[in-house]
């Protein structure tokens, strides 16, 4: 008896988590990694090199991996997973509907919350559904892509997800399957919150979170969006050992007490660093516009305002025209300074009195 046919599994917008997905799936799913050019080239000459923070190593040569950089190779694709960065959603989802010659499973691996919608208005006869990234890849150097902290996909559940899990546990990237993925989403959100600031930072993430005035800085953030969903309604799943509402308090803890809690929420090694930082490294624009963008849209739609997160989303758009850097404290003091020059949340009239997390110090 033959063995059954592997599924074909096209990863599009092959880039830093696209490559690492689609490395580990190789050999356990039929693969084609559809992205750019540059990376095409990297990948014939040097095949995929994946490793991950517990010392999972991997190489994959140049014969066996097909990176195509023109959408019509994922059309005969079983399963589709889009990780191109939020801004290029709204393109690639139009030339999926014309690459796609049958209705297809599609996940959508992406930050941000509205991705899932955006495919599905362009693709409305195929089957779309949020994902969920919660590990940190960096790209070392070409063809090498790097798991830096722990964490497992999360997908909505659905029945036609089952042909594809043996495939993903088999490439250890079990599929956690949800049906609260859009309170996951918004708790990814939070945590993303600290891309911005990883960045201006120019530290690995380790190092940055080792110390209280960054933390204090993400904790600004965190709370103002906190209060901002709690005015319209969003309640982000718990995806810590730690309640949600908790995280801006752990944050501004002295950096020992930090730490020792900080080890039992989250693994992240050396080499972890923001996806932000490597955006503005390799001259690229951020994904700014859905993490912090969201939460001052969101504010924004109730009639009030997130002068943290705006602030960061203006540092960052700064940046990406000329590189700069900061100390923890300058950084703090610019977040505290426009969280004074304006309200950082406007409850409607029915909202007041609603208490929230406490506010960071």
């Amino acid at each position: 008896m033959s063995e059954p046919a592997l599924p074909h599994i096209a990863v599009v917008g092959a880039g830093t988590v696209g490559c690492y997905i689609g490395g580990r799936l190789q050999g356990h799913a039929r693969v084609t990694l559809v992205g750019r050019s540059r990376i095409a080239a990297a990948v014939s000459e040097h095949g995929l090199h994946i490793s991950d923070w517990q010392g999972y190593q991997r190489h994959v040569e140049p014969a066996a991996v097909m990176f195509r950089t023109d959408i019509g190779a994922a059309a005969e694709a079983d399963l589709v997973l889009v990780t191109v960065k939020s801004g290029a959603t709204a393109e690639i989802a139009r030339e999926l509907a014309t690459a796609l010659i049958r209705p297809t499973l599609i996940v959508s691996l992406q930050n941000g919350l509205r991705n899932a919608d955006i495919l599905r208005q362009h693709l409305p006869t195929h089957n779309v559904l949020p994902g969920m990234v919660p590990f940190n890849v960096v790209q070392r150097l070409p063809a090498m892509f790097h798991q830096g902290s722990s964490g497992a996909l999360m997908v909505q559940a659905d029945a036609r997800l089952i042909p594809f899990l043996d495939a993903f546990r088999a490439a250890g990237l079990t599929l956690h399957r949800r049906n609260d993925m859009p309170a996951v989403q918004l708790a990814k959100l939070l945590l993303n919150l600290n891309n911005a600031i990883n960045a201006l930072s120019d530290q690995p993430l380790r190092d940055q979170l080792s110390q209280r005035a960054w933390r204090r800085c993400l904790a600004l953030a965190q709370h103002e969006a906190l209060r901002i969903f709690q005015v319209v309604g969003m309640h982000p799943a718990r995806l810590t050992p730690l309640p949600t509402r908790w995280l801006p308090a752990v944050l501004n803890l002295p950096d020992r007490w930090f730490q020792l809690l900080a080890a039992r929420m989250l693994a992240i090694d050396p080499l972890a660093r923001s996806s932000t930082w490597e955006d503005l490294q390799a001259g690229r624009r951020t994904e700014v516009d859905a993490i912090q963008g969201e939460v001052v849209a969101l504010a924004t739609a109730s009639g009030g305002s997130a002068p943290v997160n705006a602030r960061l989303l203006a540092l960052i758009r700064e940046a990406e025209k000329q590189r700069a850097h900061f100390t923890g404290e300058q950084l703090l003091a610019i977040l505290r300074d426009a969280a004074s020059g304006d309200r950082p949340w406007c409850e409607p009239e029915r909202q007041r009195g609603t208490k929230g997390p406490p506010a960071p110090t």
